[in-house]
C-alpha cells in the first residue's frame, strides 16, 4: 500500500460515532448547507418504505437533518411508489425527468437524473433495498461534508455478511473491483466498500462528474472524483453492518462486466468494441447461450445539461 494512502486510512477514515448529530447540526446551521437524500429504486416495495420511514422519524422530524427525501422509481412494477410516497418521500419517476434525453436502464441513469430534481447543497445516495436500516447510514457519510470543508465525496463502509457468513458479501468488489483499483487506481486502495450504494457527495462535484448509466457508476464516480479533486477530498466513515438482497451469480456476472467495463474507458477513454457477455443456463439436457450487452453509455456532467443550468440561473 502506497505511504500516502496509510496516512490517508488515518486521517480519512472515520467512524459514525466521531461526529454526534449535535455537531453535525451545529455544523448545518452554521454553513447554511441543505441535504438531500436519494433512493433509487426498481421493485423494492418491501424496503424502500421502512427506509424513508427511518430517514424522516430520525433525521427530519427528530432532528432537522436532512431536507428532503426523493425516490427516484426506474420502472417498477410493484408498489414501490405507493409505498415510499405513503412513508414520506417526494417520488419521481425516472422517466419524467429530463424527458428529452430517452432514458435507458440502469443504475447510473437514475443516480445522473436526480440531481435535477433535488436542491441539495450535499447529495446522499442510499441504496432501496436495505434491511435493518439505521439512519446512522445518512448522517455518518453527510457528516463530514459539513463539519470538514476539504472533504467533497464520503463513502460508507460496512460488513456486509452473505446469509449467515460474516464479511463474505461484496463479491463483485473482492473479485473484480478490489483487484482493478489495487493495480490501476492504487491511491483508492484504502477505500472499503469501493462499489457501495450508500455515499455522499458535494453537488459541485456530482455536477461535473459523468455519469455510467449502470453498475459502473460506483467505480467511475470514485476514479473521476480522485482526479477531480484529489484523494485528500475523499473520505469514508465505518457505519457498522449492511443488510441487503444479493443477487444470483449470473447477475453478478453482468455486474462486474459493466465494472471492468467502465475502468477500461478510463484506462483507454476510447470505446474500443462494442462490448458483450454471454453466460450458460441449462435447459433440459443442453447449455443455452445467453448474451448481454454490457452497459458502456455515459451521461455527461449535468453542469453542461442545459435544462441545468437554466434551473442554477433561476
Amino acid at each position: 500500500m502506497l505511504e500516502e494512502v496509510e496516512r490517508w486510512l488515518i486521517d480519512r477514515s472515520w467512524s459514525v460515532a466521531d461526529r454526534p448529530l449535535h455537531r453535525i447540526l451545529a455544523a448545518k446551521r452554521a454553513t447554511g448547507q441543505t441535504v438531500s437524500v436519494v433512493l433509487p429504486a426498481l421493485d423494492e416495495e418491501a424496503t424502500v418504505g421502512e427506509i424513508v420511514s427511518v430517514i424522516r422519524h430520525d433525521l427530519v422530524l427528530q432532528v432537522p437533518l436532512v431536507d428532503e427525501v426523493v425516490v427516484v422509481d426506474s420502472g417498477s412494477t410493484d408498489r414501490t411508489a405507493e409505498v415510499a410516497a405513503a412513508a414520506g418521500a417526494t417520488v419521481v419517476h425516472r422517466d419524467a425527468i429530463l424527458p428529452r434525453i430517452p432514458a435507458v436502464p440502469g443504475k447510473g441513469e437514475v443516480l445522473w437524473r436526480s440531481l435535477l430534481v433535488t436542491r441539495g447543497d450535499i447529495v446522499c445516495f442510499v441504496d432501496a433495498d436495505l434491511r435493518e436500516f439505521s439512519s446512522d447510514f445518512v448522517s455518518g457519510i453527510v457528516g463530514p461534508l459539513l463539519t470538514e470543508p476539504d472533504v467533497h465525496l464520503v463513502k460508507a463502509m460496512y460488513d456486509r455478511p452473505l446469509g449467515s457468513a460474516a464479511g463474505q458479501g461484496g463479491r463483485v468488489t473482492e473479485l473484480m473491483a478490489r483487484p482493478l483499483l489495487n493495480m490501476h487506481w492504487p491511491q483508492l486502495a484504502g477505500f472499503v466498500q469501493p462499489l457501495g450504494g450508500e455515499y455522499a457527495a458535494r453537488r459541485g462535484l456530482l455536477e461535473q462528474l459523468p455519469f455510467p448509466v449502470g453498475y459502473g457508476v460506483e467505480l467511475g464516480m470514485l476514479v473521476d472524483a480522485l482526479h477531480l479533486v484529489g484523494l485528500d477530498a475523499l473520505a469514508q466513515v465505518d457505519v457498522g453492518v449492511r443488510k441487503h438482497r444479493h443477487q444470483d451469480g449470473q447477475a453478478l456476472g453482468r455486474m462486474a462486466a459493466a465494472i471492468y467495463r467502465t475502468a477500461q474507458l478510463r484506462l483507454a477513454r476510447g470505446h474500443l468494441i462494442r462490448p458483450s457477455l454471454t453466460q450458460f443456463e441449462r435447459t433440459g439436457d443442453n447449455f443455452e447461450p445467453r448474451t448481454y450487452s454490457v452497459d458502456t453509455e455515459e451521461r455527461p456532467p449535468m453542469a453542461e445539461i442545459a435544462e441545468y443550468q437554466a434551473r442554477r440561473v433561476a
